[in-house]
């Protein structure tokens, strides 16, 4: 490619470079996307899996073929997680399995991690496109299956020690060939998997998804020419790579260290597993080194490569474009230097991995720390840090299995603020970007019941815009329960605050074991006293987080054990603050204790703000001293 920018093209040169015009380029890169949220939306409207059909758990690509260079010119609005490793996942499926095998009604597939990342239970679908015989691209769909074997129902759990606990794990092979479905394969998951027929349908739905992807992407081919689609997809990598390159360029170059810590693995709670990164910006160029970054984790808290990948791009995306597109052209510019065996890099056997999340996450807490000097006001500040996921199982009264996979524990929490406002209070982690479960479905299908679910007062990071605050969550289960809880972010704050502002708390897990006839109502501060803290920092006398408290471990017990009855509370990490909190409108921090945000007190420690008046009582009737307010507020200053 020349040194010449794309705007600097004169028609014929495009023309010549991509095969179409500039006008024919735009059409068809916004079809490209219009293709994927089309076959998007109709996996989340008729999937019968929860994990699909509530939690979007699930992200569609469109690759071009080897001799395009594999661009990936549109993902889908849905599961970040997902699209960053697609890339790579679907060159290394296609090539193992043979370019030369394909056919047209193909469908195959692939669930091993350390060839597709994430962990088993994503499997990609890849479908490829032929037009008269000569393969144009793939579309292509990684969705969560809700079990693929293996010792956990669901497979959540963070003390796995074997990558043969994981479940099934298929190297590429066809599920359809021609149109028609490969007996053996559809044979081999089902005889290792649990509710085999709600699987069996979603995987129908998810081939009947590729079946329209396909036909509309050959729409695009009849009208437009395979080379003019070709090249779009090139263009469409080409602009986002330029974007990232001028956005690189404009930070200063420098050298610059981030860190942040997972707590802990299953094992026991001796070793901590901190991320690190050195950020190395020239030009138009960045390298991201996480040389320094713990060991490979004992347990199934690992991530790989491309999970490292994904984040990274997710990470910088949000920092330096947020406005672009994310395609693999974004990564050209971006050099990332990860060591084999470390936690970011896990190998097999003994690197097993599953709750990837965990550690990914951190790596983007430490790339917004280290990026917060250089970009200055343009900083974001840390959310809520890990996906803090409850799974359960159990049995029914006729003997059949249930399982709950993301609806009763912190999955819902804040965001950090930004220079154009607040932090959001309820969302998944910044890299998720899928939808909340309705606890509706979620207590129709399983024995749960959500007592209470609102925001912490004084929880969020405060700052000139304040962070999103932590969300409480009271779950009772109804029925016996063995629990496995995802909690690995709570020894130091995950929302961290910039350009002057604070860190948000960090939150906690307790358990009351058994309520009794008390048990349809949330807990009250008067049953503190019989909880069981099960992670955080949480003072043994009170029963309250305290940062200076010593930390409550998880992994005590491998599994959480529970009779009927049983209640438990999360308290999500908050949101960090940006700029000044002694420069946040006192008008803004009069209706943040309105709103129950920030308490009286908390308004004067922490913003300098004075407000008189009853904010549980009468929250309309409060007012604002103005100048207790200055007074205060110098008085800080100084």
């Amino acid at each position: 490619m020349s040194g010449l920018r794309l705007r600097d093209l004169d028609d014929a040169a495009f023309r010549a470079r991509y095969a179409c015009g500039r006008f024919d380029a735009t059409v068809l890169t916004n079809r490209f996307g219009y293709i994927l949220e089309h076959f998007c939306s109709k996996l989340l409207a008729c999937s019968f899996s929860p994990v699909l059909r509530e939690f979007y758990d699930f992200a569609a690509t469109i690759s071009g073929p080897a001799e395009a260079g594999w661009p990936t010119p549109a993902v889908s609005r849905s599961f970040m997680m997902f699209t960053g490793t697609m890339t790579e996942s679907v060159r290394n499926t296609v090539v193992e399995y043979g370019v030369e095998r394909l056919g047209p009604g193909d469908v195959i597939i692939g669930n091993d991690p350390y060839r597709t990342g994430t962990h088993v239970n994503d499997l990609l679908f890849i479908r490829p496109v032929f037009h008269d015989g000569v393969l144009c691209g793939f579309v292509n769909l990684k969705a969560h299956q809700l079990d693929m074997g293996g010792s956990v129902p669901g497979g959540f759990s963070t003390t796995k020690t074997s990558i043969y606990e994981n479940g099934l794990v298929m190297s590429p092979r066809a599920l359809m060939r021609g149109g028609k479905p490969v007996d053996e394969t559809w044979t081999l998951i089902f005889d290792n998997v649990r509710f085999g027929m709600l699987l069996r349908r979603d995987m129908q739905t998810i081939i009947a998804c590729l079946d329209l992807g396909e036909r509309q992407l050959l729409e695009s081919v009849v009208r437009y020419g395979r080379d003019a689609v070709l090249g779009a997809m090139r263009y469409a990598c080409d602009a986002d790579a330029e974007r990232m390159a001028d956005a690189l360029a404009s930070l200063p170059d420098g050298d610059w260290t981030g860190e942040a810590l997972l707590d802990c693995d299953g094992i026991d709670d001796r070793e901590e597993y901190p991320v690190r990164c050195t950020i190395k910006k020239r030009g138009a160029r960045i390298e991201v080194d996480t040389s320094g970054t713990a060991r490979q984790a004992r347990t199934s808290i690992n991530g790989t490569y491309l999970d490292t990948k994904t984040m990274v791009g997710v990470a910088l995306k949000f920092l330096l474009d947020p406005d672009g597109p994310f395609t693999s052209g974004c990564y050209r510019p971006v050099d990332i230097v990860i060591p084999d065996g470390a936690i970011l890099s896990a190998l097999p056997p003994e690197g097993v991995v599953f709750a990837y999340g965990e550690s990914t996450n951190v790596l983007m807490t430490a790339i917004f720390a280290a990026l917060a000097g250089p970009l200055g006001a343009r900083a974001v500040a840390g959310d809520t840090g890990a996906p803090n996921l409850h799974s359960a199982q159990g049995m029914r009264s006729d003997g059949g299995p249930w399982v709950s996979i993301g609806v009763a524990g912190g999955e819902n929490g804040p965001w950090g603020a930004t220079s154009d406002g607040d932090g959001d209070s309820f969302a998944l982690f910044m890299a998720a970007n899928t939808l909340a479960q309705s606890i509706e479905a979620a207590e129709a299908e399983t024995p749960l019941a959500i007592l209470r679910q609102e925001y912490v007062v004084d929880s969020a990071g405060p700052g000139r815009h304040r962070g999103g605050a932590s969300v409480q969550k009271d779950s009772l289960w109804l029925e016996p329960a063995t629990h496995h809880l995802f909690t690995l972010r709570f020894k130091r704050p995950s929302g961290i605050g910039v350009y002057g502002g604070r860190d948000g708390i960090s939150g906690g897990v307790w358990l009351w074991p058994g309520r009794g006839a008390e048990a349809l109502a949330p807990p009250q501060d008067k049953d503190w006293c019989r909880a069981t803290p099960v992670s955080g920092r949480i003072d043994p006398e009170t029963l309250r987080l305290d940062p200076r408290a010593p930390w409550a471990w998880l992994g005590r017990n491998k599994a959480w054990q529970t009779a009927a009855g049983a209640a438990f509370r999360y308290v999500t990490n908050g949101g960090g603050g940006w700029g000044d909190p002694m420069t946040r409108d006192p008008r803004v921090v009069l209706r943040d204790v309105a709103d129950g945000y920030v308490s009286i007190e908390g308004a004067a420690r922490d913003y300098g703000v004075v407000v008189a008046g009853d904010p549980q009582l009468d929250p309309e009737g409060l007012r604002l001293d103005e100048a207790a307010t200055q007074r205060l507020r110098t008085a800080a200053r100084s």
